[in-house]
């Protein structure tokens, strides 16, 4: 049975906090009761310790993370830290973003009314602006608050004194690239992260490297407080559900009285184990951790055939990493029984997954010279794309393809050796160690409204699965040919 301290109840269950010579939090409690907004004991104390200060009068925490459960107050702890920087710390520039429009327009509506509800802090406020997507105000001494839906380029641009990032489950590697560098030129800037755990460890990646950090320690300037259970949703046989003591501890407006223990039980008894854990006592996905993140060992060794050969015209496919260290050639067509196989192109002596780049084009020429090529793809806005004016002045008829085929390529090729429907499995290969490891250590990043290898994995040779699925999409799109022998020796 889980115990826990009441007396302790504010803090959360991880809290990793930089050292601070004194607070600013005090203030903005302050402010915020002024303004009728009463924080419950763990709200102040996140506050507290978030808004430490360095002899030197900046912000200890440049990095702020808020983890906790869905309707426990998160919220209020945002709009007290918003109203104390559009009043009291000077910040000029205040960014909120939230993954859902509904969620950044209901926030601003919240700190609109806390404005609304106090004469004082109503005259200060010089225009409220209202748009579609961007809803936002202007204060007399020039502070502004901007309240936006984050999209793929949402944040690039904002320098602001703080940058709220809501919602922060669904953050993409993308959002932080472009959110990120634009913050190195503000002084004192802090970056929030609040969110309940994410769904998966692969829409969460980003949340989970964050987590990750500090959970190690290793992030001198990260602020984190997590509220919810410890373990993960793939060792739910470890956690009693039903103990009282660990409602209590994962949630923190149940000890406070905003929320009543009949109530939690109603989504006891509601929802699944893996959803009670997860929506109400904030407990995590298991993270990408060992080999075959993705694509599982077991799928992939099902979709083994040392037998398997291409029977007919082929879509051949090349890629080179992002370092220009390594570079792959991979070839896709039918079998004789009319299921899809891929493998990486050989000679006698080699297979090709290569160092550098300049074997590329004349190994692609000599193929094409020599059998039945259908379709030659290559990325042009990836590290390969390069090659295409060589690869075209040596008469080889490129397939060129964007981002958006890179992610219908990859849904292709996970459906082929792991969909769901088993019916949809209908890739095979022969084993090459090469293509297994990239397999292994590949993970993947979010691209638009679907996902794409991750060619940045700094621990894998990934261009064995990014030529091997090019190719695939190389045969799904070729043109219509008729069938003649293949062989790619």
């Amino acid at each position: 049975m889980t115990v826990i301290d009441l007396a302790a109840a504010e803090r959360p269950r991880v809290l990793h906090v930089p050292r601070f010579s004194t607070s600013a939090g005090e203030e903005a409690i302050d402010l915020a009761a002024q303004a009728g907004l009463f924080l419950d004991p763990w709200q102040a104390f996140v506050l507290r310790n978030a808004l430490g200060e360095r002899a030197d009068g900046r912000w200890a925490a440049f990095q702020v993370g808020l983890i906790v459960a869905r309707q426990q107050g998160k919220g209020s702890v945002l709009e007290a830290r918003e109203l104390a920087g559009l009043v009291l710390f000077g910040e000029e520039l205040i960014v909120h973003t939230a993954h859902q429009l509904k969620t950044s327009m209901k926030h601003f509506r919240r700190l609109e009314r806390l404005f609304d509800g106090s004469d004082d802090l109503r005259k200060r406020i010089k225009k409220i602006t209202r748009s579609n997507g961007k809803e936002g105000m202007e204060m007399a001494n020039g502070a502004i608050l901007e309240c936006i839906a984050r999209s793929k380029d949402s944040g690039r641009g904002y320098t602001g004194d703080l940058v709220v990032l809501d919602e922060a489950y669904a953050l993409t590697e993308e959002q932080m690239d472009a959110t990120m560098p634009v913050m190195l030129a503000v002084d004192n800037a802090q970056v929030w992260y609040t969110s309940s755990p994410p769904l998966d460890a692969v829409s969460g990646q980003v949340l989970m490297g964050i987590r990750d950090r500090a959970e190690a320690g290793t992030a001198d300037r990260l602020a984190w407080f997590d509220y919810g259970l410890p373990g993960s949703l793939d060792q739910l046989e470890t956690v009693d559900l039903d103990d009282r003591a660990a409602w209590y501890a994962a949630l923190p407006s149940l000890r406070s009285g905003r929320i009543r223990e009949e109530n939690v039980q109603v989504m006891r008894d509601s929802l699944t184990d893996k959803g009670f854990a997860r929506e109400i006592l904030g407990m995590w996905p298991p993270g990408l951790a060992g080999g075959f993140q993705i694509i599982s060992e077991a799928n992939w060794t099902a979709a083994l055939d040392p037998g398997s050969v291409i029977e007919g015209p082929v879509a051949l496919a090349a890629a080179v990493s992002v370092d220009r260290q390594r570079a792959s050639i991979a070839a896709c067509g039918a079998r004789a029984d009319g299921r899809l196989h891929v493998e990486l192109t050989s000679t006698p002596l080699r297979v090709d997954n290569r160092a550098g780049t300049g074997w590329v084009v004349p190994r692609l020429a000599d193929l094409v010279c020599n059998n039945d090529v259908v379709s030659v793809v290559m990325d042009e806005y990836g590290p390969t794309g390069s090659l295409i004016p060589a690869a075209e002045e040596a008469g080889i008829e490129v397939t060129r393809i964007g981002t958006a085929a890179a992610a219908r390529a990859y849904g292709m090729f996970y459906d082929g050796i792991a969909g769901v429907d088993p019916a949809s499995r209908v890739l095979n290969h022969i084993g090459q160690p090469e293509l297994t490891a990239a397999i292994a250590g590949a993970k993947n990043r979010r691209l638009g409204d679907g996902y794409a290898w991750d060619r940045r994995s700094p621990d894998v040779d990934i261009t064995p699965v990014v030529a091997a699925t090019n190719a695939l999409l190389g045969w799904a799109t070729r043109p219509q040919v008729d069938d003649q022998p293949f062989n790619i020796w």
